[in-house]
């Protein structure tokens, strides 16, 4: 794998609209990246080597393009408005017209005879069958609660000894006070940003990192802030020097089985940052959603456990071990910061579902037994899936994941979003590393799941293989005829 120092901020105006003949199409392509690198009366705005504008290109006013274009007016407005609506242009009253990055592929109609998706762009697994017996076994329980309010901001007592007990046995001493459920991971993160953060707060991420926490930090009127991960492990000197230049309110980091490299932080790194975060006094928020998902070894204990003097919040969840509709995450801190977080959450909900809680208590209490053969299962699609790779893209780059659910695929070319529309034009859906960074970063990159069935995986595979030799040959071609 590739270091993801350097990052990939160019984006492709030819990748905009794959529906050929269009007037966004014709505009989109070298036409409308040599007029705008050539304003009439202005600078040429930055374009990388192949002629590629840079997102936040500013583009020149539809009178220019339609002049440099020898098109008429009325067909510039047109394409513009089409490449607004699929997310490609921003226009702003005053400001003129930038390009952007939509948050997902234009949405494409199937071609005939393709009436089925394959979603390879979301990591997680259906459930299996212990999630009905935890919530048949949590219907046997629920009579008693039945008779009360059923609101419970801080969660079941039953739950919460649950995870107290996970987390000592882990290694980090843990009391049910020093616990709190939440609907999710995501809402813990949520909760937690509403209570430590203000807007414009800088909050502190890996680069590639998961893309709703950088959408729950955006969505809090806080502005994320980048460390690129290196080849391998972390770069807590880039840590340490970016908490020093931007003194951000919080860190958020995935140590457990990183989404989406897979990685896995090791004991002496953990104890460096547990060290950079008291020394530096930062807020850790750490999310263990991968926790349980190891496939050689188990990762070393919390990171919560390395240093006693630095503030960090530990964020847990049932979705990726079990199910994603049981909607089961919790948060670990100081009995103090608990309380802190009930008070916070008041405005936003009254507790999370009883029968979820029991469901998800039960669900706990045996896990030592349900998630081996979760392990087993997931070992063996990523070594199918590493080998369908190495047959069909021998020229696509990875390291395999220690854990979790998912590839990093580094490309050969920044054609991911690219290959993401001529997958979805066949009914396959493919999360772009454009997702995982910001501004339009890591276009070189695919996040590439493993959680669907071994056939369906094959048959994306299969399909997906002339697709992407379509497109490398056209890039070959394109870079040869500039050669030439």
């Amino acid at each position: 794998m590739a270091s993801f120092g350097k990052v990939d901020r160019y984006v492709s105006p030819t990748l905009w609209n794959p529906i050929a003949g269009t007037p966004a199409r014709q505009l989109a392509g070298d036409q409308l990246t040599h007029a705008a690198m050539a304003p009439a009366g202005g600078s040429a705005p930055p374009a990388d080597p192949d002629g590629r504008l840079t997102l936040q290109t500013r583009l020149p006013g539809e009178r220019e393009l339609a002049a440099a274009l020898n098109v008429s007016r009325t067909t510039i407005a047109s394409a513009l408005g089409q490449l607004r609506e699929e997310g490609f242009l921003y226009s702003r009253q005053g400001s003129g017209s930038r390009i952007v990055l939509p948050e997902r592929p234009a949405d494409l109609p199937l071609p005939a005879g393709i009436s089925s998706t394959l979603n390879l762009s979301t990591a997680a697994l259906s459930a299996g069958p212990e999630v009905h017996q935890a919530f048949q076994h949590a219907m046997t329980l629920l009579p008693p609660y039945l008779a009360q309010t059923g609101y419970d901001q801080q969660g079941l007592p039953v739950l919460r000894e649950a995870i107290a007990r996970r987390y000592s046995e882990r290694g980090l001493p843990t009391r049910p006070d020093e616990v709190m459920v939440v609907n999710g991971a995501l809402s813990a993160f949520a909760l937690i940003l509403r209570l430590f953060t203000g807007p414009g707060d800088r909050v502190v991420i890996d680069a590639p990192t998961y893309p709703m926490a950088i959408s729950a930090i955006q969505g809090a009127s806080c502005r994320p802030v980048g460390v690129a991960l290196p080849q391998q492990g972390w770069d807590c000197d880039g840590l340490a020097a970016t908490i020093a230049q931007t003194a951000p309110r919080l860190a958020w980091l995935m140590p457990d089985f990183h989404n989406p490299t897979g990685r896995c932080m090791d004991a002496p790194t953990r104890q460096r940052v547990a060290d950079i975060a008291a020394r530096t006094r930062t807020t850790l928020v750490i999310d263990e959603t991968m926790a349980d998902l190891w496939y050689n070894a188990p990762p070393p204990p919390p990171l919560a456990s390395f240093n006693p003097d630095a503030a960090v919040l530990t964020i847990g969840s049932a979705g990726k071990s079990f199910w994603g509709g049981l909607r089961i995450g919790w948060i670990r801190a100081s009995a103090r910061t608990i309380a802190s977080l009930i008070q916070a959450r008041d405005s936003l909900d009254l507790g999370t579902p009883l029968l979820e809680q029991l469901a998800c208590s039960w669900l706990l209490e045996n896990a030592a037994t349900l998630l081996p053969p979760r392990r087993d299962m997931l070992k063996a699609r990523r070594d199918m899936c590493e080998t369908l790779m190495a047959e069909y893209f021998p020229r696509w780059r990875f390291s395999p994941p220690e854990g979790g659910l998912s590839f990093w695929v580094e490309l050969p070319d920044m054609l991911a979003t690219l290959f993401s529309a001529r997958a979805e034009s066949q009914g396959i859906h493919i999360g772009t590393g454009t997702r995982f960074g910001l501004e339009g970063a890591f276009d070189r990159y695919l996040r590439l799941p493993f959680t669907l069935p071994d056939e369906a995986l094959r048959r994306a595979f299969s399909t997906l293989q002339p697709l992407w030799q379509s497109l490398a040959e056209q890039k070959e071609n394109t870079r040869m005829r500039k050669i030439i």
